[in-house]
């Protein structure tokens, strides 16, 4: 019996060898091709999920979402775009437009960001910057205000390049900064959401004598309910790039992913992005994190003025100032993930207290990370204990005595 139970043993564990891998579960960063890969809530800003995801590489043209934002930011829709000598000469992928022609700014944000074009970066580039250096400045100048930490920019359109500042390039996380910014924060998302994803756009020169036809190169818009936006990219340097958003179920996440493969491996970068949008589906739930109870009803106040006896203590009462049965804390968190409430409060208060005066503050942590802090202040006023309250006190003691 006992050698019969040994045999089947040694037969389960044989058949589990030979199991697919990912039947067995292998770990999220050996199913993924990319060298580095981010995935990010939309919302918050939080890092889900990253491999080698602060290493700084080439990243192709998913620089031109940049390109694109600060374009609306600082152009206008109807400006008028001359092309440049230097613009006409970049290679392809290009729009093939000819030097001194001259077109619509809003068109050639089309032509941007659905087919990719590198003249049509420049040019963007020349009219917003002055020059494609002086946009560079203001590329470097948006990335560190939006969070990138390891960013470095030197071309509008991503071709790879290097001067004695380093390499033009960025890491995965920085990368999803950037698209966060331009879906969630910029005064022009809607704008850019629109451009992004449109499937196909038709425009003239403004000498109306040739018409340019574009069509969205990002499969992922038709992959997954919900996508949203997303940029292709690839250079010999950067092999295969992408950076995509997706709004479901609530939740908003972006995947950003550099060095994905190179030539024949054009699909990798679909089966990462599905991948990793589907981990963020499957194991974050939105949750309501806030606890609308006060920290403390009131609190002590040290020499302050009461009714009653002398031998009474004042209290001041507490209020968060807003209705916070109107509020709500909606995080996105893992499975095994909690959020822990800390409260910042005094033992006692030292009088005179004035109401509506800050007093204290209830934050909500993830991991050492402040997600919110609600401060906390005073709903009355104490004032300090003087000789004409201490009077009042017990003149009323001993008139109450004598009736």
């Amino acid at each position: 019996m006992k050698k019969l139970l040994l045999i089947w043993i040694l037969l389960l564990g044989n058949l589990f060898l030979c199991l697919p891998v990912s039947a067995q579960e292998r770990p999220l960063e050996d199913e993924l091709y990319a060298g580095s890969a981010c995935l990010m809530d939309g919302q918050s800003g939080r890092i889900l999920y990253e491999k080698d995801g602060f290493t700084k590489k080439a990243n192709a043209s998913t620089t031109k979402i940049l390109t694109c934002i600060l374009a609306l930011e600082q152009g206008s829709l109807s400006d008028t775009v001359t092309v440049s000598k230097r613009a006409a000469g970049q290679p392809p992928v290009h729009l093939g437009a000819r030097e001194g022609e001259t077109f619509l700014l809003e068109d050639l944000l089309y032509s941007l960001m659905l087919e990719s074009h590198n003249d049509t970066a420049v040019m963007i580039a020349e009219h917003i910057g002055g020059s494609v250096e002086g946009f560079a400045q203001l590329m470097n100048q948006k990335a560190e205000l939006i969070g990138c930490e390891n960013s470095y920019f030197i071309t509008p359109n991503g071709l790879d390049d290097a001067d004695q500042n380093g390499s033009h390039g960025m890491t995965a996380a920085d990368l999803a900064r950037v698209m966060r910014y331009c879906i969630m924060e910029s005064p022009k998302k809607e704008t850019f959401l629109e451009i992004t994803g449109t499937s196909s756009y038709t425009f003239w020169n403004r000498e109306e004598t040739i018409i340019y036809n574009c069509h969205n190169h990002n499969a992922f818009l038709s992959m997954m309910p919900g996508a949203l936006s997303g940029k292709t990219g690839f250079t010999a340097d950067a092999g295969y790039c992408y950076v995509g958003a997706l709004q479901q179920d609530g939740k908003t996440l972006i995947v950003s992913l550099l060095a994905c493969g190179w030539p024949n491996h054009k699909d990798y970068k679909w089966a990462d992005t599905r991948l990793l949008m589907n981990y963020g589906l499957d194991q974050y739930e939105i949750c309501d994190v806030l606890d609308r109870s006060l920290p403390a009803e009131q609190l002590p106040v040290k020499d302050g003025q009461h009714e009653g006896s002398l031998s009474k203590d004042s209290y001041v009462p507490l209020s968060y100032l807003e209705d916070m049965g109107q509020q709500s804390l909606n995080i996105l968190l893992g499975k095994n993930e909690k959020v822990d409430r800390k409260v910042n409060l005094p033992d006692m208060l030292k009088a005179p207290v004035k109401k509506g005066t800050k007093v204290g503050s209830v934050s909500y942590l993830l991991e050492d990370e402040v997600l919110k802090t609600y401060p906390v202040y005073t709903a009355g006023s104490v004032k300090k204990i003087d000789f004409i309250w201490c009077f009042a006190i017990i003149g009323h003691k001993y008139c109450m005595k004598g009736s």
